[in-house]
């Protein structure tokens, strides 16, 4: 078939023009693309887009060189076009990649100055309070065995523990727990 007659028929909507054109070109259309991609499915579904816009502006076509250089350059359009939104997404993937990384670092970095904070606090704790709120709270040991370790009554270590509390909630106020 001529290429005039082909292009004439796809003006028209003959579907024998397009079939023509895509077993005459469909073959060479996925190896070019193939060899940009290096992806044979990616490639067929590059050249089968290309082809679908090809008979959807079939009415409107301009060919100014030659049907065959038309297609490859058609076909080379879509191909940068799935680069293109590739690109966006994988900009759009960093970007919240980085948004998650910058978060995660400034909630660690707030809850090691909380934490110094309240080392200070519990430093600035009488001796002795500081002791049982200490085996209490990080040494999880239970108020009987911290009296029996320091040789007080339970009733002492609650007491200590009630003014450790007290203050640590009174001098917290800057920062939250």
């Amino acid at each position: 078939m001529k290429e005039q007659k082909v292009i004439s028929g796809l003006r028209k909507g003959h579907s024998k023009a397009y079939r023509y054109l895509f077993s005459e070109y469909y073959d060479w259309l996925c190896n070019y693309i193939f060899k940009l991609c290096r992806d044979r499915h990616l490639a067929e579904d590059i050249v089968q887009s290309a082809m679908v816009i090809l008979w959807e502006k079939r009415k409107t076509i301009l060919i100014t060189s030659s049907l065959k250089n038309y297609l490859f350059k058609t076909c080379h359009n879509q191909f940068l076009l799935h680069l293109r939104s590739q690109k966006l997404r994988f900009d759009e993937l960093d970007k919240i990649k980085w948004d998650v990384i910058s978060e995660a670092t400034l909630e660690q970095d707030l809850k090691e100055t909380k934490l110094k904070k309240l080392d200070d606090l519990i430093n600035e704790l009488p001796p002795r309070c500081k002791e049982i709120f200490i085996q209490n709270k990080l040494q999880k040991k239970k108020y009987k065995e911290i009296a029996l370790d320091l040789g007080i009554s339970v009733k002492t270590v609650e007491n200590q523990m009630t003014k450790a509390l007290h203050f640590l909630r009174a001098n917290a106020t800057s920062f939250m727990l």
